[in-house]
């Protein structure tokens, strides 16, 4: 049987009562009052559409969620959900204008409201677990380079490349990305800070900005590619490397190009996928449920989705 042969992906009525389902597990929640206890259906209006009798405002499982004011289908919705949770490396928003026959510019702005969906907004430390050296977990950093900086002209090594932070926690197997403007270390220290208990372990490369930074946890280990090095014993960065290979397959295979301001939603997407990973026992439909339940409290507009984003926050 087809992934995307059950009745919400084809039909309206059973796409919205999947969605409240998600949403509203113990029934139907007025987004504008909080209220639970006078919500009735309004007779001849629009699909889904409620009536809230304390506040006395109508709303239907969309309002206050990325899906808000969208003249596109839910079925249509959920269907994009699923190929993009499901796509190891991306599904593209050309791919899905011709397979949902939308504009592309409809397919574009769709994948964008999804992808801010699958920001985590994680604010615990990471490597909080049970480590080497009394201490708590493992946490992996490394970075990586991709596209072009605006308005750099290029030039050797990767100056001219946009810039991505990325730690792995070896014990929880989640990661999280960050777009630097630089990798010099007072642009990287407040993020480790930020981001890594100071009782993990921190394995690194020999890069320079790495360096004094490591003094700020309990343990910090180098691996120096440069003289051949990669593993030393449990010392390595081959787990964060292996996310890199899936995110740069995906962003030159499927995506191609990124411009700097939508680059931390892609990075919120190959976060996602690799967080709620089949190897951590997260199937594509259980994946795609997890997707929906980030569209609560999100709006995303087209205007704002093409404005710069805060970089280093």
């Amino acid at each position: 049987m087809s992934a995307l042969s059950a009745a919400f992906f084809h039909d309206e009525a059973a796409a919205f009562a999947k969605l409240e389902s998600l949403i509203w597990p113990e029934g139907p929640v007025c987004p504008h009052c909080g209220g639970m206890g006078r919500i009735t259906n309004v007779k001849g209006g629009r699909m889904g559409l409620r009536r809230c009798g304390d506040c006395k405002k109508q709303f239907t499982v969309t309002v206050g969620t990325v899906f808000e004011s969208s003249h596109v289908k839910l079925h249509l919705w959920l269907q994009a959900a699923h190929l993009l949770a499901s796509s190891k490396k991306g599904f593209s928003a050309h791919q899905l204008h011709r397979t949902l026959g939308v504009t592309y510019k409809t397919a574009w702005f769709m994948f964008h409201r999804l992808r801010e969906a699958m920001r985590d907004g994680a604010l615990a430390p990471m490597g909080g677990l049970d480590g080497p050296a009394g201490g708590a977990g493992i946490v992996e950093a490394d970075e990586t380079f991709i596209g072009r900086e605006p308005g750099k002209p290029k030039k050797r090594a990767y100056h001219h490349k946009m810039k991505v932070l990325s730690l792995v926690d070896r014990d929880t197997k989640q990661v999280r990305s960050v777009v630097v403007d630089d990798l010099k270390p007072d642009t990287v220290k407040p993020i480790l800070a930020a981001n890594i208990a100071k009782e993990a372990s921190l394995f690194t490369d020999e890069a320079g900005h790495y360096v004094k930074l490591g003094k700020d946890f309990i343990e910090h280990q180098i691996t120096s590619h440069g003289k051949g090095e990669y593993v030393r014993g449990i010392v390595h960065t081959n787990t964060v490397e292996g996310y890199f290979s899936v995110f740069k397959r995906g962003m030159k295979g499927v995506y191609q190009h990124c411009g700097k301001q939508h680059l931390h939603r892609y990075l919120a997407e190959f976060d996602f996928r690799y967080n709620n990973r089949a190897k951590l026992g997260v199937g594509d439909v259980a994946r795609t449920e997890r997707a929906l339940y980030g569209i609560i409290g999100r709006r995303l507009t087209y205007r704002s989705a093409n404005r710069p984003q805060a970089i280093n926050g």
